[in-house]
């Protein structure tokens, strides 16, 4: 019997039950996997001596995340560093686009793209650096944030107001050819975008391009030292020092539920968990609702919304260890921790097309990381620990690049994987001569990799459903307030799926703790009421008042206050309060 159960230990599940600990709650995180961490991992995946980020690797908004602030997560041994480069984009032919954390190195690559870009960028940086804080909390906070709101209404001011308003909507080409004239500028933004699985022409690319342009800027594309899985290791440590703790190799297979209200998990081998208050799931949205919940306790609107959820693309990782540093044609990018491989705006537009045609790419866009480069721990001196992703369909119809390479036909079995690979490397060979020389070992994830190593992976999507704009804010995961609580009374959703989405913040989980927290204590108040209420009638009532007055005892109660060890305890009244805003 714990107070709260948190299913998943990934940042956001460690984030959630860091918060509830931290509000007094005895909490218990079951992960599946053997360790924690979810998609915030470090193994050595490649040769000897190499540590390699398993899944994500830099960690802007973690650097912007209050909640992350608020954890101090550098007393229990977080630390960060950078690469001397924040990013660059090489161009056959051309000087690379460069984001550096001073901002003229940045403003003088895109202005050897087109004159003026360069001033252009300055102006729109500090457009951002007005009203970055009180825009994340905007974006980071549960919906509707009106706190956030009216700080960043006041700081924009109307005219700001509206200009973001339009920001948001407006398609990243549209924002480019309003603002910019070279293709170093349009890449160094539209290779942002495309972090997530948006597109040059989609509502919303802008603002995502925008954003970690303006993040990359002010805070860089930090790494932690030693490795990703450093992340997760500061938030267990964390976790144990307030009392809460960790089970991995524990699989859950179902929710309990009593009277419409979570009671528990029943793990795969049978045992059940019970939670007094609430269980949130860092899983997930479509499986925690289909199958850890089951459509019999859902109404039949949310089964209607939820089977239309929409995954966003699939992941292709490949790690590489390398001899040597990649040898970049264009020395500049030597330095950069994060790199883009495209060659132009315009292709990225044909790729985001073959994969919305559900086609695997002909030219896919590459996003690398140096991670050496950023972490010297990283590797023996002088090697190079190196990984790329990029995005294919969640199913494939078909292969844009047939003709030209060796066809994939996105069943990813060996073969398969090997051939789409080799289309990988090949990209940065064009930009990097004699980079395959280099190579000592290599390790590679297609989607049905990612996702047996992760079960929020689904399909390889790395993002808990599509960042486009019609699963955003009040649509995210799906039509409603935009909110953890889900139709079950004391289950909350903590994972990506949920607002603010993707990303390392912390967010997602926080948001579900305070709700819990939240519904929690107006139950205590309520309840307080209602036993009061029972105890000045039972003055009235001489027949026998005890059944009644038991009844009116909530099952989240601490243990001295009454029944909460009893069996009966952890069923709530089919009256409890539901789910109501923070």
């Amino acid at each position: 019997m714990h107070d709260a159960v948190v299913i998943g230990a990934g940042p956001n599940g460690l984030v959630a039950a860091n918060v509830l600990a931290d509000a007094g709650w005895d909490v218990l995180v079951v992960e599946a996997q053997p360790v924690p961490g979810g998609a915030v991992r470090t193994a050595s995946l490649t040769a000897p001596g190499f540590r390699d980020d398993v899944f994500s690797a830099f960690y802007p908004l973690a650097a912007a995340s209050s909640v992350l602030r608020d954890l101090a997560l550098h007393d229990h041994g977080l630390r960060w560093t950078h690469a001397p480069t924040v990013l660059a984009h090489p161009l056959p032919g051309a000087p690379a686009a460069l984001l550096h954390r001073d901002i003229d190195v940045t403003a003088a690559s895109l202005e050897v793209g087109h004159p003026g870009d360069g001033d252009a960028y300055r102006v729109v940086d500090a457009e951002f650096r007005h009203v970055a804080g009180p825009l994340l909390d905007v974006l980071l906070r549960p919906f509707p944030p009106v706190g956030p709101a009216l700080r960043l209404g006041a700081r924009a001011r109307p005219a700001g107001v509206r200009d973001l308003t339009r920001l948001a909507l407006v398609p990243l080409r549209r924002f480019l050819e309003e603002r910019f004239g070279g293709e170093q500028a349009a890449l160094l933004y539209a290779g942002l975008a495309l972090h997530a699985d948006l597109t040059p022409e989609t509502s919303g690319s802008a603002l995502f391009g925008w954003l970690l342009a303006g993040l990359g800027q002010q805070h860089g594309f930090p790494v932690p030292v030693g490795g990703a899985g450093s992340i997760t290791d500061a938030l267990v440590a964390r976790l144990a020092t307030v009392g809460g703790s960790v089970r991995c190799d524990t699989r859950i297979d179902r929710i309990e539920i009593a009277r419409g209200r979570a009671v528990g998990v029943r793990t795969a081998s049978g045992q059940v968990i019970h939670a007094r208050r609430a269980v949130l799931a860092d899983t997930d949205a479509t499986s925690l609702l289909l199958d850890l919940v089951g459509p019999e306790h859902l109404p039949a609107s949310t089964l209607h919304r939820v089977r239309r959820i929409e995954r966003g693309a699939g992941t292709f990782k490949i790690d590489w260890a390398l001899s040597a540093p990649v040898p970049w044609a264009d020395h500049t990018v030597r330095g950069a921790g994060t790199v883009h491989l495209a060659d132009s705006l315009d292709e990225l537009t044909v790729t985001a097309s073959e994969l919305a045609r559900h086609l695997v790419p002909r030219d896919p866009f590459v996003l690398l990381g140096q991670m050496t480069t950023a972490d010297p721990t990283r590797s023996p001196a002088g090697t190079e620990s190196v990984w790329a992703y990029t995005h294919v369909p969640q199913w494939v119809r078909g292969d844009a690049g047939a003709h030209e390479h060796p066809r994939v036909m996105g069943t990813w079995d060996d073969d398969d994987t090997e051939r789409f690979a080799a289309r990988l490397e090949a990209r940065v060979e064009r930009l990097a001569p004699g980079f395959g020389e280099l190579v000592i070992a290599r390790h590679l994830m297609p989607p049905p990799v990612l996702q047996s190593m992760d079960a929020n992976l689904v399909g390889g999507d790395i993002g808990g459903g599509t960042a486009q704009l019609h699963q955003q804010l009040v649509f995210r995961p799906m039509s409603g307030l935009g909110r953890p609580e889900t139709p079950v009374r004391g289950l909350y959703l903590a994972s990506a799926s949920a607002h603010p989405g993707g990303g390392v913040h912390g967010a997602c989980g926080a948001n579900a703790a305070r709700a819990a927290i939240l519904h929690h204590r107006l139950r205590h108040v309520s309840w307080g009421s209602r036993s009061a209420a029972a105890s000045q009638s039972a003055h009235r009532v001489t027949s026998s008042p005890t059944p009644d007055l038991l009844a009116g005892i909530p099952a989240d109660l601490p243990a001295s206050a009454g029944s909460a060890g009893s069996a009966g305890s952890t069923a709530a009244p089919t009256d409890a309060p539901s789910a109501m805003p923070t």
